[in-house]
């Protein structure tokens, strides 16, 4: 994992990237509402019951994962966590589906306080900006309940590599592809289903794509200064390696998975 990792995550960039894009993301993030979507349906499929007591979600962003999990589970308890202390909006923005017991603590869920006895952690798209991502995984299980449930998404090798081949240094610490994922899992976590398959987006020139990208906030790590003439040349270099038929495709490739802490 060490050679994907930028030599430093600046999270106050990253931070602030998804701040600057917060209130377009929730309709520009169409792969990672899909990627909500089929990871809570992959949980119930798994088994997972219908009540949990208590649910931390960190990297909730607007909540297309919350609201995923709400429409499929009760929960007694449930704490929210987003690196954007502006993501609190999403408690309010919920419409009372929200259980009674429901919080929001904002900042790095590397070192966030967090509740003990969970009987669910979930999280979609969040954790390749973990740069540790099996200390992480670790502390996670530490907090779960004997049997219970942990719903991650993530992003494999894949992912951009269209703006990797260009040599893009926007890329997120922690892409892992599915096979790769067992050994950051801590003993006594049982993956029960895990996927990858990409999802190909199309745009009609650089400047759509790349307002994307802001829009979504995913580029957090990017430090490019886009003047026209670097824009020229990045569209004339993207067309000429990877355009077809007058279209740029831009790959995501998520990684979902669900695992359970022995019982």
């Amino acid at each position: 994992m060490k050679d994907m990792q930028p030599p430093h995550l600046d999270q106050s960039r990253v931070r602030q990237s998804f701040r600057r894009g917060l209130e377009s993301y929730h309709g520009s993030a169409s792969v990672q509402a899909d990627i909500a979507g089929q990871l809570a349906a992959m949980l119930q499929q798994q088994g997972a019951p219908r009540r949990f007591a208590s649910v931390l979600e960190f990297g909730c962003g607007t909540g297309h994962l919350t609201r995923q999990l709400l429409q499929r589970f009760q929960a007694d308890s449930l704490s929210l966590n987003d690196l954007v202390p502006e993501a609190a909006q999403v408690l309010q923005a919920l419409d009372g589906t929200a259980p009674a017991q429901a919080r929001f603590a904002g900042g790095p869920i590397e070192i966030l306080p967090l509740p003990q006895e969970l009987d669910l952690i979930a999280s979609a798209s969040t954790v390749q900006w973990i740069p540790d991502l099996a200390g992480l995984a670790a502390r996670l299980a530490a907090h779960l309940k004997p049997g219970g449930w942990l719903a991650l998404s993530g992003f494999g090798r894949g992912q951009f590599r269209e703006l990797a081949a260009l040599g893009s240094a926007a890329a997120a610490p922690s892409y892992l592809d599915a096979d790769e994922w067992p050994a950051v899992l801590p003993h006594g976590m049982e993956i029960l289903q895990i996927t990858q398959r990409p999802v190909v987006l199309e745009f009609s020139s650089a400047m759509h794509l790349l307002k994307h990208l802001r829009q979504t906030g995913v580029n957090g790590h990017a430090q490019q200064n886009w003047s026209r003439r670097r824009l020229r040349e990045f569209e004339e270099a993207y067309r000429a390696r990877f355009g077809r038929n007058g279209i740029l495709p831009l790959t995501y490739d998520p990684v979902l998975l669900v695992a359970r802490k022995a019982a």
